[in-house]
């Protein structure tokens, strides 16, 4: 059966877009989606969910300051760094990409000595740079945060902060793994308290987050790469939790990309060091994962597409329609929900 985007889409308030965190973080509203149905709880009420033995899996990713803006003569580019590349140079995406040329050289504004030069342009509007110092993203960038958090004169002092989780660990994300923005040093040390262990992996968020399915049939859209690593220790970690019996607690969509792109067919997992591509659509059968964290998505978003593919469609709309009612908030700086698979 053919999936389509409309399979996908359902109406949100714009009232319901969170323009600032819950304070403290795990004041924030959490949904449990279990077996029995739908529970009202508060992201500071998670241990009470999980048990001895459990794996929280949480991605430790840092946010880049990836926005810039240069020029080519008087035309203005918006750029958005997207993934650094082996020999220096940078993947981006780029508003205006079709004024640029390979070959093209731009000035960085903001910063007089600072200079892009375009190595190649991709037929999508992506496009590769090579800055003329290696520290661009600090030296002239800005947080990229989603369209959907209304900053009129940029992000804020507080964004600097609230932007970033409290696993932050490993500079390379575009944007921040949001269900992540949740956890504070008591929810962890109640977490510790319970017997539930932690361990953290690294998804380097890219740029391509923010772009739309523009695809009717969504098998066709194609996901950017994303760099990201499992070390052998945390491989172990896992198999070893599980093993053990306790059960892999994914914290967001990409800690849970991940783990199913390092997972061979019996659900072990195995260390891994590269790109993922992987799309995760309704019929595919989770192997690493066992609960999902997660904050709530945008509609016709993959994201909304793999929390459905892991806990059914019609749990999820069921779920997003109590959550829309009941005055959840949504998106990056919104609430949370705990997902038990379909």
């Amino acid at each position: 059966m053919t999936l389509r985007a409309a399979d996908f889409d359902f109406h949100l308030p714009s009232d319901r877009i969170a323009q600032h965190p819950a304070r403290p973080r795990d004041a924030a509203r959490l949904l449990h989606v279990g077996p029995d149905g739908l529970a009202d709880r508060f992201v500071r009420d998670l241990p009470e969910l999980l048990r001895a033995g459990d794996v929280l899996v949480a991605n430790d990713t840092r946010v880049i300051p990836a926005q810039l803006t240069a020029r080519r003569g008087a035309a203005r580019i918006g750029i958005t760094l997207d993934q650094p590349r082996p020999d220096g140079a940078w993947h981006a995406l780029a508003r205006n990409a079709r004024r640029l040329r390979q070959g093209d050289r731009l000035q960085v504004e903001g910063v007089a000595d600072l200079t892009a030069e375009v190595l190649s342009i991709d037929p999508d509007g992506g496009v590769t740079l090579r800055f003329n110092q290696a520290d661009a993203p600090h030296r002239a960038g800005a947080l990229a945060l989603p369209p959907y958090i209304h900053r009129p004169s940029g992000p804020t002092g507080a964004d600097a902060v609230d932007y970033q989780t409290i696993f932050a660990a490993h500079e390379g994300a575009v944007a921040a793994p949001t269900a992540g923005l949740h956890f504070t040093a008591a929810l962890l040390a109640a977490l510790d308290a319970r017997g539930v262990r932690r361990v953290t992996i690294t998804l380097h968020v890219g740029a391509g987050t923010f772009l739309p399915v523009r695809e009717d049939d969504v098998s066709r859209h194609r996901i950017h790469a994303e760099r990201g690593e499992i070390p052998p220790a945390a491989a172990s970690a896992i198999n070893a939790a599980r093993q053990a019996g306790g059960r892999i607690v994914a914290v967001g969509t990409t800690s849970a990309r991940l783990l199913e792109s390092a997972a061979d067919a019996a659900g072990t997992i195995h260390p891994f060091a590269g790109d993922t591509t992987l799309f995760v659509l309704p019929g595919h059968r989770f192997r690493a994962v066992d609960r999902l964290m997660t904050n709530f998505h945008l509609p016709r978003s993959t994201l909304f597409m793999l929390v459905c593919a892991f806990a059914g469609t019609e749990r999820m709309r069921a779920a997003y329609d109590h959550a829309i009612a009941t005055g959840y908030r949504f998106y990056s700086y919104g609430d949370a929900c705990l997902l038990e698979p379909g």
